[in-house]
């Protein structure tokens, strides 16, 4: 992290890589070179992202160090500032203050199965956590990803599909309506749980998607003995200065960009799903 939170290091756009409509991966390295060097962070955490005359948004890292063209963010072009990001180019420039944020607890799932939970968007900030685990496969137990999307051009990263199977990652994927090229599940992330064996006492759960998914997964897994201290959440909702001052993440006690975004489930679950929180 820079010495001045508020001042983003220029990065240059390496790479623009379409993922499906709307979202679009970004590979990004410091101008600098001393400073992409030294550039770390863990799975989870977010960096904002700033295009001048434009502003920021808070970005989570879809990457691990060494992973494809510099530093990866799959971003969907939703508003105002993400929507600007779509003119973006190879050399293009802009800026990035970070990383910000919790980490997936993966040094405490060592030893113990790993089910990681999620919906559209939501992979982008599991695919650290997904990475990190298998280059560390024999650290850990099983290992399934739980992944679905609205339809089949929604899904993301599925050219890695195959090569995440065969370092070890059960994957189950669904969407909400097939196509006619379709042959996969069919139905909510939620439900794929019922097709899984699970040993609760060691068993850890990791998921990111819309709230109303992550609800109904927390749920799921709670039903089949996981505890809520081994169920951890990623939440985004409004950060704007990624340092805790401007206030406009707040849930419940909590800012999202400090405390967060990852928290385990009986830390928010009061707050959970509702609505001015």
């Amino acid at each position: 992290m820079t010495s001045d939170p508020y001042c983003p290091d220029p990065a240059v756009v390496r790479s623009v890589e379409d993922e499906t409509p709307g979202v679009v991966t970004f590979g990004l390295e410091f101008k600098d070179p001393a400073r992409h060097r030294s550039f770390q962070h863990r799975p989870g955490q977010f960096n904002m992202v700033y295009l001048p005359g434009v502003g920021e948004v808070a970005i989570s890292i879809s990457s691990v160090p060494g992973d494809g063209p510099g530093l990866r963010h799959t971003i969907r072009f939703v508003g105002r500032v993400t929507d600007a990001l779509q003119a973006l180019r190879p050399g293009s420039v802009l800026g990035l203050r970070g990383p910000y944020g919790s980490a997936w607890p993966l040094d405490e799932a060592r030893g113990r199965d790993v089910i990681l939970a999620a919906g559209g968007l939501g992979l982008a900030p599991l695919r650290p956590a997904v990475k990190a685990l298998l280059a560390e496969r024999s650290r850990y137990g099983r290992l399934t990803l739980l992944y679905g999307a609205r339809q089949p051009a929604d899904l993301l990263y599925t050219r890695e599909y195959e090569d995440w199977r065969r370092q070890g990652l059960e994957l189950l994927v669904t969407v909400d309506r097939a196509d006619a090229q379709w042959r996969g599940l069919v139905g909510v992330v939620p439900r794929l749980f019922s097709r899984l064996t699970i040993d609760p006492g060691r068993t850890m759960v990791l998921t990111c998607g819309p709230e109303i998914m992550m609800r109904v997964a927390v749920h799921e897994a709670l039903d089949r003995g996981i505890t809520a201290e081994d169920v951890f959440v990623s939440l985004e909702r409004n950060m704007q200065c990624g340092v805790g001052l401007c206030g406009h993440c707040q849930f419940g006690p909590e800012f999202l960009c400090t405390n967060g975004p990852i928290f385990p489930y009986e830390r928010i679950a009061r707050f959970l799903g509702k609505e001015h929180f």
